[in-house]
Parts: C-alpha cells; structure tokens; sequence
C-alpha cells in the first residue's frame, strides 16, 4: 500500500464501532491496556470524520506522554500520519520529521513527509493565489467605488452650475 492509500484508507464503521465498545469497556472496568488504547485511536485515525481522527490523535498525544520512551515510535507515526488526513500539514510535518531524526531511514514515513511538503507547497501555492485573486478583487471594488464617486462627483459639479 502505497502512502496516498494509506492516507485514504478509512475503517469500516462496524470495526470503529468494536473497538469504541472495548475502549469503554475497558475504561469503566479499569482494564484499558495500551493494546486496546492504541487499537481505538488507530481506528479514530482512519475514520471519515474528522472530529474521530481528533479525538484519536488527542489519545496518541496522550499515550506518548503516558508510555515508554521505545513505543512512542508508533504513536508519533500515527499522529503525523492523523494531522495529514485532517489537512494540517505543518503538524504532520513536525510528526514525521520527529519521527525520522529516530529512524531517518524509515520510508514509509519518509514518503509521508514527501507527501506532506507537496501539500504543504500546493496549499502554500492556492493560498497566495486565492490572496492575490482577493486583492485584485478588492482592488476593482475600490477602483468601481472610486470611478462611481468621481462620475458622481463630476454630475453634483455639473448641477452646481446650472
């Protein structure tokens, strides 16, 4: 799978729903493990709402800080692999090159990162197209405005001297 499906890539409804139901579960019995954890927020991740790919980067960020300093590999991936999904690239970029000063050979994260710094570049490119398309907008709204309040000008002079 290459990292464009991956990013694509969405979890079944039942299967988010399943592992929702465990999450819970556990967390009202007092045995969430970070299996389970981690099961829920991958699932959140790869969910069509973005709200869902929220929560489970926010359990991610949260299971960095709670665990071993050797998982927070998977989690860092997934967290820089959720903030793409979810558009925001500069946080995803942050992600993966955390993750790659760690493993600087990984290519699957090294492809997200390639990823990302294109999107991040298109968006950049659209961004200042859509500004510079809004300037010139409003630079002929002004230009009208102040056509229209010349000719109006001119009529008041006009009837001035009658």
């Amino acid at each position: 799978m290459d990292i464009e499906e991956i990013l694509n890539d969405v979890v079944p409804s039942d299967q988010l729903k399943k592992a929702e139901e465990s999450y819970y579960k556990a967390s009202e019995t007092g045995q969430m493990t970070k299996e389970i954890e981690f099961y829920y927020a991958n699932c959140l991740v790869r969910s069509k709402y973005p709200a869902d790919v929220r929560k489970g980067l926010s359990i991610f960020e949260a299971m960095c800080k709670k665990y071993r300093e050797e998982e927070k590999r998977d989690y860092i991936y997934f967290l820089a692999l959720g903030n793409a999904r979810i558009k925001e690239y500069s946080k995803a970029l942050h992600f993966a090159e955390a993750f790659l000063t760690v493993e600087p050979n990984n290519k699957q994260v090294m492809a997200l990162e390639e990823v990302v710094k294109k999107k991040l570049r298109r968006e950049g490119l659209e961004g200042a197209a859509v500004a510079g398309a809004a300037g010139l907008a409003i630079g002929g709204i002004i230009g009208l405005g102040y056509a229209l309040l010349s000719k109006k000008k001119s009529s008041n002079d006009d009837e001035c001297k009658k």
